[in-house]
């Protein structure tokens, strides 16, 4: 006999039917204990109710149509293979081609690295000679644009000022268009009021 009441679990167990060592102890309580009889039964109403309902068994394509709308998070170095598992070939005299493409790629790489690296003055020279031709180039066109826009004047300005000339010119060129603009909405709107 126990002195206490049964636990949830114990009430599944005769709910369920099992039989057992440890079941017939608690069939023994049950039969003198009403508050045990009486929780048995509620729950013996409650599995009946639910035996009853009808079975649902959702369609073929309810996991699919979940799984559509969750967002999986895919490591990225399995997202870098399957990416490559789909760039690759299915034929195998077309992955032999695209090997020693890889190889003669990676070949021709590695010879310009070391060829950088043991003539590295070469290459910074080059490099050198391309930046000044571009910076050269932009500033005769720079030159050409402000000649044409400014005049001779303005471009004998900014070649007296430098970049910092020409960085105050172009504030107070922006300066004189935005008060141009403040300028001219004022009056757009103050006329919208006298004729209101």
């Amino acid at each position: 006999m126990q002195d206490r009441h049964l636990l949830p679990n114990e009430i599944d167990l005769l709910l369920d039917g099992e039989a057992g060592f440890g079941v017939s102890p608690l069939r023994a309580h049950v039969e003198q204990c009403a508050e045990c009889r009486s929780r048995l039964g509620d729950a013996r109403v409650i599995v009946d109710a639910l035996e009853r309902l009808p079975r649902l068994a959702p369609s073929v394509r309810f996991s699919d149509q979940v799984l559509k709308r969750v967002q999986i998070v895919e490591p990225v170095h399995v997202a870098v293979f399957e990416m490559a598992r789909r760039l690759l070939p299915k034929s195998a005299p077309m992955r032999l081609v695209m090997a020693a493409s890889a190889a003669v790629l990676a070949s021709s790489i590695s010879a310009a690295a070391v060829w950088v690296g043991l003539h590295a003055d070469a290459a910074l020279y080059a490099t050198n000679l391309v930046l000044d031709r571009t910076r050269t180039s932009l500033l005769n066109g720079a030159g050409s644009l402000i000649g044409s826009t400014l005049g001779t004047a303005g471009l004998d300005a900014a070649r007296l000022g430098g970049v910092t000339g020409l960085a105050i010119g172009a504030s107070l060129i922006l300066a004189a268009v935005g008060g141009a603009t403040f300028g001219f909405r004022a009056l757009a709107t103050a006329s919208r009021r006298s004729r209101e």
